[in-house]
């Protein structure tokens, strides 16, 4: 065994920022201590592990974002649902100092972007707040449970010992980022400061913008008049408009600017504007009305000769980005951007990246989503639940429109398969133990949340809530005198009644609107037939369909005012063609467009394979045959199975036996191509398969470089390859990198699976991903192994490592060791 490469590269750094609209934010995700607690070994939680004289001094240091749940071992034992990985109960706590200097006339809060699941947190010892919800952002003020030495103990207790209560991998922890948020008494909302587009042409755009104050002081008998000043700013900084008014220290008020020669917001151009509101401390405050003129004229003076809110002092203020867009939608010709119709080309994804769980560094998605939007992807469906914050931010910087998505689960549980999707004794927990109580604020909160992102279009209210039989029911489902067998197995009366779901879907859909009326509420239906029977689809402004491409043209007739789209789809050419040819279907979203842990086969599986990008963010087979539909720039790919077959699965593989048959398949958006064997044309002209729209020629194998070239300019070229000789490693020099094993030319040995150790100077290395679904990938943490170094076998030749990103300028030297195999840069 021998060190095969060490370089040195500056990694850079992407900056966070919370997302709260108010105070001032600091990250919070250093320097905590864990514990997780196996509850099936029954260990004893009797101690106060909230206590500030709790002894964590043999607990594990670490830094959040975290998700235990991929740090432990896949178990048979554990359920397929979850990829074979287990919950639990974890303890997280950090000591925190906050001088007294300043907590004077201030509010202190703790703001959590998000922690999977039934948290609790502790001040001091003391319970300052639960969430149920592992996907709802939350905040707490933390201010009246504070020392006065400055010196504190935050805890936080994260219950996810019902294992089972989602039909895919969710994480355990706290997953997201922790900010501690300073702000004075009287300051902005939380997620208050919020705009709208109410016109726009090429020479104006009258916006409007919702200021919001929160007085949090305890003396509340002097009310406080603010100035509130909104500033917006295009990309360059200049100031575009502007306006001021004033408003209570508890008030809520809307104002109008206008921009002139608006710059709009679109997939091609994403251009951002940015959004100041700061308030300033009044000329005058008043007491309560009743009150005599001298008591008045006495809390004024007082009021404004206060420390904290001396005359035209700003107070606060929030920045928000902005994007000037439009969005229409119509029954017979689909979806507008901009007054543009367009074709809506979505995916679906997960929270998690394979080996780091849902604990996912923005960078990581970006490198994913830049990969989906140059396959021709224009729109992120979050299955199903809001997403880490910084998600958005991209979205909105790269410019991908995104369907929100507040749950997967009602008020009754689906079933969590246990041994294999669809096998087996399945299992009930789920987030439906919380929805009475809770529904209503977390799809307020989704919505306040993320309103300012230009990428949100749409706001859905759930997935598959109707799903027939599991858990609701109808008449409907027994069909009628021309089938030949029931629907779903038929009517099951002891089902809650489908009924049901049509009253919930208004007072869900009221919501949204009470709070953002500029974009359409929509639902994934799973059960069209059975969801016509009641009120869902009506109370919803645009219908989503799963894998029901069968009922678009019927349902049009039958609902000529209703907006309906692909909600959930397969990613075969006739899914695509019901899109594609339906000028009143305005899109369409596959399942999925990145692999992802979770609501798997029989054990050792550990996710879906269904994504276009594999688990290591790879692109695949499928997703070149997805650019070749949904691309506009010109694409070609060619890949090779042995036999007759034509599918979208071939790899890019060119080592078979001298004189073999072997089909060539050609994944393009041409019209034609021609193919090159060692520079010399074969295999004649293409037969195109018309159930894919596959090109392909049969030829015989022989060694060395095919090559095709499609009539659009677009090329692609495979390579025979020698044996293993030297480990390739490149990095991007912000969070991943890449390792190959080559051959003496350096051509990546796709037949390869040679075990590689890395390790890392400068920074620590998170965890290595080769994307193999039977595999369970290295992580650091499991075992506490630190910077000491990880082992994996690279899949198809290839695999993916992770970093912590670090401070720009800091020196990284990455080792990679493997067996036998030399350092390219050095090989002959």
């Amino acid at each position: 065994m021998r060190k095969l490469l060490s370089i040195l590269l500056l990694a850079l750094f992407m900056k966070a920022q919370a997302q709260v609209s108010f105070g001032q934010a600091t990250l919070l995700n250093n320097d905590w201590r864990f514990l997780r607690i196996d509850t099936t070994r029954n260990i004893n939680e009797s101690a106060d592990m909230a206590s500030p004289n709790y002894d964590d001094s043999r607990w594990r240091r670490l830094s959040l974002p975290h998700d235990w749940g991929v740090e432990l071992p896949m178990s048979p034992d554990k359920g397929s649902c979850q990829g074979y990985l287990p919950g639990g109960i974890g303890w997280y706590r950090k000591s925190l100092t906050i001088p007294a200097s300043e907590k004077e006339n201030k509010c202190i809060f703790l703001y959590f972007e998000g922690a999977y699941n039934h948290s609790e947190v502790y001040v001091n010892g003391q319970l300052v707040g639960r969430r149920p919800s592992g996907f709802a952002s939350f905040m707490y003020n933390i201010t009246p449970y504070l020392h006065q030495d400055g010196k504190n103990t935050i805890a936080v207790r994260i219950d996810h010992s019902q294992e089972f209560d989602s039909r895919w991998y969710t994480g355990s922890g706290i997953n997201r980022n922790v900010w501690l948020v300073t702000a004075p008494e009287v300051h902005l909302a939380q997620w208050g400061t919020a705009y709208r587009l109410k016109s726009i042409n090429k020479k104006k755009a009258i916006v409007e913008v919702d200021i919001e104050t929160t007085d949090d002081r305890q003396d509340k008998s002097a009310e406080l008049k603010l100035q509130a000043f909104v500033e917006m700013k295009d990309a360059e900084g200049n100031l575009v408009a502007s306006t001021k008014t004033t408003i209570g220290s508890q008030q809520k008020k809307t104002v109008t600017i206008t921009v002139k020669n608006p710059h709009r917001w679109n997939l091609d151009d994403p251009y951002l504007y940015s959004l100041e509101c700061r308030v300033k401390s009044g000329e005058f405050a008043t007491a309560p009305q009743n009150s005599s003129h001298k008591k008045a004229n006495e809390t004024t003076t007082a009021v404004a000769n206060s420390k904290l809110y001396t005359l035209n002092s700003t107070l606060d203020k929030s920045i928000v980005s902005v994007g000037l867009r439009t969005l229409t939608f119509s029954p017979d010709k689909g979806f507008a951007l901009n007054g543009q119709w367009m074709k809506v080309k979505g995916v679906c994804v997960h929270d998690d990246a394979g080996v780091l769980g849902t604990a996912v560094p923005k960078e990581v998605w970006q490198r994913r989503l830049q990969e989906l939007k140059a396959m021709g992807v224009n729109a992120i469906r979050l299955s199903h639940n809001p997403h880490m914050p910084e998600f958005y931010d991209l979205c909105d910087e790269l410019g991908l429109l995104v369907m929100d998505e507040a749950s997967d689960e009602w008020e009754f549980p689906k079933r969590k398969w246990m041994k294999g999707w669809n096998q087996g004794k399945p299992e009930f927990q789920g987030t439906y133990t919380y929805f009475e109580e809770w529904i209503d604020r977390d799809v307020a909160d989704m919505v306040r949340r993320d309103r300012n992102h230009p990428s949100v279009f749409l706001w859905s209210i759930g997935n598959e809530v109707d799903y027939p039989n599991d858990p609701y029911s109808h008449p409907v489902l027994n069909g009628d005198k021309s089938m030949t067998q029931p629907i779903y197995g038929g009517y099951k009366p002891d089902q809650p009644n489908a009924e049901r779901i049509g009253h919930i879907a208004q007072r869900l859909a009221k919501i949204v609107k009470d709070i953002d009326a500029s974009r359409p509420t929509t639902g994934a239906l799973a059960g069209v037939v059975m969801s016509n029977e009641t009120l869902y689809p009506s109370s919803i402004d645009v219908v989503g369909y799963n894998y029901t491409e069968s009922r678009y043209q019927e349902d049009h007739e039958r609902y000529p005012d209703r907006v309906i789209y692909g909600s959930e789809n397969r990613h075969d050419l006739p899914a695509w063609k019901a899109v594609r040819d339906n000028e009143h279907i305005f899109g369409q979203f596959l399942w999925t467009g990145i692999d992802y842990l979770g609501e798997i086969g029989p054990w050792p599986a550990r996710g879906s394979s269904a994504g276009l990008l594999d688990l290591a963010g790879q692109r695949k087979p499928m997703g070149w045959y997805r650019a070749a539909l949904w691309s506009e720039q010109p694409t070609c790919y060619i890949g090779t199975v042995p036999g007759k077959y034509v599918h979208p699965y071939a790899t890019d593989f060119w080592n078979y036996e001298e004189g073999q048959p072997i089909r060539v398949l050609c994944y393009t958006n041409a019209t034609s191509a021609r193919l090159l064997l060692n520079g010399k044309p074969v295999g004649g002209e293409p037969q195109r398969d018309m159930d894919t729209d596959i090109l392909y020629w049969d030829i015989d194998y022989q060694p060395g470089t095919l090559r095709c070239e499609a009539d659009n300019g677009a090329s692609y070229e495979i390579e025979t390859f020698g044996r293993p000789y030297a480990l390739k490693v490149t990095t991007d020099s912000v969070a991943h990198i890449f390792v190959e094993v080559v051959d003496e030319q350096g051509r990546v040995v796709k037949t390869a699976d040679n075990m590689v150790t890395l390790s890392l100077e400068g920074t620590r290395l998170l965890g290595m991903e080769n994307g193999n679904m039977t595999e369970q990938p290295a992580i650091m943490g499991r075992s506490d192994r630190r910077n000491r170094g990880l082992s994996l076998r690279v899949h198809q030749g290839r695999l993916v490592a992770y970093f912590r990103p670090n401070a720009e300028g800091k020196a990284l030297n990455i080792h990679a060791i493997s067996p036998f195999l030399l350092p390219f840069n050095t090989a002959k």
